[in-house]
């Protein structure tokens, strides 16, 4: 005696009519349930996407529909949560990553271009011409804007922005460009 799915209620996630049936009445509820915990659109909608995947791959076979939905919202749950976790994991690694990295570049190395680099630009600096010079140590070292650089020096602003931009012209051509540790 042959039974019939559709006179039992059961849910066929590889059967096409049931799987529509199953998406339509889940896909709203597993996204929000997935959107809370991972907090990212495209995340939430991949985990979803994934279980409903998994659930017709496995060609589960559910009771009701009811059976179907608390299922999914498990895999869907229990997935997420493993995603945050890998992402705190992996945030947790780069972040290591990127500092400890610093720390240890940061030695006597390091320390020592930077050293020769003030050398460099100091011995430079002297042999820009006073004007020039002038402009520069105050934008550069004063942390004065053109505006006051110009009426300290009693010049115009457009004067000293053509001021500053040549004297480091003149620099990068003393210092040389790939010539220095700047950092």
């Amino acid at each position: 005696m042959f039974i019939d799915k559709k006179e039992t209620g059961e849910i066929h996630c590889d059967d096409p009519d049931d799987f529509r049936k199953l998406y339509d009445a889940t896909m709203q509820l597993l996204f929000k349930v997935a959107f809370r915990v991972v907090n990212d659109e495209e995340a939430a909608e991949d985990l979803v996407h994934d279980s409903y995947i998994k659930a017709n791959e496995k060609k589960l076979v559910f009771p009701s529909l009811d059976d179907a939905k608390f299922w999914l919202i498990r895999v869907v749950k229990n997935a997420s949560l493993n995603y945050a976790k890998r992402k705190t994991r992996e945030a947790k690694a780069y972040h290591k990553a990127l500092y400890e990295g610093r720390q240890q570049m940061d030695g006597g190395e390091v320390d020592l271009l930077k050293s020769e680099t003030v050398d460099k630009v100091k011995a430079a600096l002297e042999l820009l011409p006073e004007k020039l010079r002038e402009v520069l140590v105050l934008r550069e070292y004063g942390d004065m804007n053109y505006k006051e650089i110009g009426q300290m020096l009693g010049i115009t602003e457009g004067n000293v922005k053509v001021r500053v931009f040549r004297a480091r012209e003149q620099l990068i051509k003393l210092i040389g460009e790939d010539d220095v540790y700047m950092s």
